[in-house]
């Protein structure tokens, strides 16, 4: 069978190299990857191996975002990892380089690397270039937030189609510390991504090269015996967790570090959910990255990228030395870190933009088993106002256009969760009319679905028990009093919720009563540990 898809003699008796690509057509983050992918193929020959090609499916975010077709998105993350899993198991091959694109096949790749524990490589297909509009820089936030002010009355009809025709001018993943750029930045600090090859924008023409780099590199690994489990460790998921936090980076981060622990066998108490606000309290933010900065992720490449990121932290003893897939520590790649001259866009920890990260975790009342707490793009630990309470994405979205969200609401949607939604949408519709609409700095939202990289203002997602598992959420009524207190890792309301939920409660009929939805609501377990569909790990 080998000989005849063109394998001979030679080809056969050298290490099979899996190259696990995630190309579609459909969208400009991995429409590029096809072409990364003969590059890469050059490396492994170059390096003695022999690439195995295989292709898994996508569902991209900024696509499917506000729409039913969101609900697929958490779930392909799954599917990513399955696939890549069988296909390796399937054909007894050696090891892997992953070409991976958006914001699901990035953290899938880590996964099906820490299941697998081969030698592994995970190459990011790099971010999008901003577009430019009247000599600004764009990006698909930016889009968003259109939707809302023309829903506002603020902009009109055609100055929202504008701004949709420039933001995205071409290949590469979305530019801000959205959740893409904030899992490669993990990535290469956890050790499975090269240092500085992710950092390189889609389009730009070293890009061949890196990938070129990445087939010689997984060859290297898999002589040298370099498997993943090696960098999944919890030291090197906390330096990880750093580096996210002090580039107040997307939440998904929690959700899929998580995620990625529990595949390579990593229980709660070696690496969980509570780490991410240990880390948050101290790093401060050091880069100034949109959604809630200045600059977008070229920029960030050009001022020194990830190794400049991670000598700062190391000069701030915020983490610790770990090995990487190249062989190198971190440290030692940290130590050569080239900053631009006169760069503003990462700085010090001693000057830093913020003094603590981005996240916070939170209990209480309304989360008895957890929920993050996004504090990019402003400075209150607390807040504090009556409930509105939506039961869809969809209805709460409605209300905010037609001017229904006033000043001080706390937004609670519900039935959004893992298991509810199914697939835990995003909510960047709705966070980004909010911000279109001039609400962004006044109101709260609260949600067991979780949000998008670009979202920013005070939001609150991840809420485990979700409403569709009778958490508490599922009692809340309209006018509830919500407390939301960072600094006391607190979220309470002042309802008798228990004596609600003794009334009895019976959850929605599944929206999907087969099919891969159903399969997904049925096996996924909490966001809390990483919403993932096995449960490998033993407690370490």
């Amino acid at each position: 069978m080998l000989r005849a898809a063109g394998y001979d003699d030679a080809a056969m008796a050298k290490p099979m190299i899996a190259i696990v690509n995630t190309w579609t057509s459909v969208t400009p983050c991995n429409m590029h990857l096809n072409r990364l992918a003969d590059y890469a193929r050059e490396g492994i020959i170059a390096a003695g191996g022999t690439p195995v090609d295989f292709n898994t499916i996508v569902v991209t975010d900024g696509i499917a975002m506000g729409t039913e077709g969101m609900r697929a998105s958490l779930m392909s993350r799954e599917c990513v990892a399955d696939s890549a899993e069988l296909a390796v198991r399937g054909h007894c091959l050696d090891a892997v380089l992953f070409l991976a694109g958006c914001d699901k096949t990035i953290p899938a790749a880590a996964m099906a690397a820490a299941r697998l524990d081969l030698p592994s490589v995970v190459l990011y297909g790099g971010s999008i270039m901003p577009g430019k509009l009247h000599g600004k820089a764009v990006t698909i936030q930016d889009v968003f937030e259109a939707v809302g002010a023309c829903a506002a009355g603020k902009i009109s009809e055609d100055e929202l189609g504008e701004v949709e025709r420039q933001a995205c001018p071409g290949a590469g993943a979305c530019g801000g510390q959205f959740t893409a750029n904030t899992m490669a930045l993990a990535l290469t600090v956890l050790g499975l991504s090269p240092m500085g090859l992710n950092d390189i924008p889609a389009t730009d023409p070293r890009k061949p090269d890196a990938a070129r780099r990445a087939g010689e590199l997984v060859v290297e690994a898999f002589r040298e015996g370099r498997n993943a489990r090696q960098f999944v460790t919890p030291q090197s998921l906390k330096n990880a967790a750093a580096a996210v936090s002090a580039t107040a980076g997307s939440t998904n981060a929690v959700l899929h570090l998580v995620a990625v622990a529990r595949e390579a066998g990593l229980g709660p108490d070696a690496f969980g959910i509570d780490d991410f606000d240990a880390i948050s309290r101290q790093t401060p933010v050091i880069a100034d990255l949109k959604p809630g900065g200045r600059y977008m992720a070229p920029d960030m490449a050009r001022a020194g990228g990830t190794a400049l990121l991670a000598r700062r932290l190391m000069e701030a003893g915020k983490i610790t030395d770990a090995p990487t897939i190249t062989g190198d520590s971190l440290f030692g790649l940290a130590a050569h870190a080239q900053e631009a001259e006169g760069q503003d866009v990462i700085l010090t920890a001693d000057k830093p933009l913020k003094a603590r990260g981005g996240f916070g975790i939170l209990y209480g009342d309304l989360a008895p088993k957890g929920c993050v707490a996004k504090l990019a793009g402003h400075d209150r630990l607390a807040f504090e106002g009556p409930a509105r309470v939506f039961d869809s994405e969809d209805a709460c979205f409605a209300a905010v256009q037609s001017g229904r969200i006033a000043k001080g609401d706390v937004v609670v949607i519900r039935y959004e969760g893992p298991a509810g939604g199914p697939g835990m949408r995003e909510m960047l519709a709705v966070t980004a009319a909010l911000q279109g609409a001039g609400l962004g700095d006044d109101v709260a939202l609260i949600t067991d679905g979780r949000f998008s990289g670009a979202t920013y203002g005070f939001m609150v997602g991840h809420v485990a028990p979700e409403a569709a598992h009778g958490g508490p959420i599922a009692f809340l009524r309209d006018g509830d009093r919500i407390r939301i207190d960072v600094e006391a890792q607190r979220i309470d309301v002042d309802a008798d919720l228990e004596a609600r939920a003794a009334e009895g409660f019976t959850p929605p009929a599944p929206r999907y009563p087969s099919g891969a939805y159903a399969k997904y609501a049925a096996l996924v377990s909490s966001a809390s540990d990483g919403a993932v569909t096995s449960f490998p790990f033993a407690s370490a």
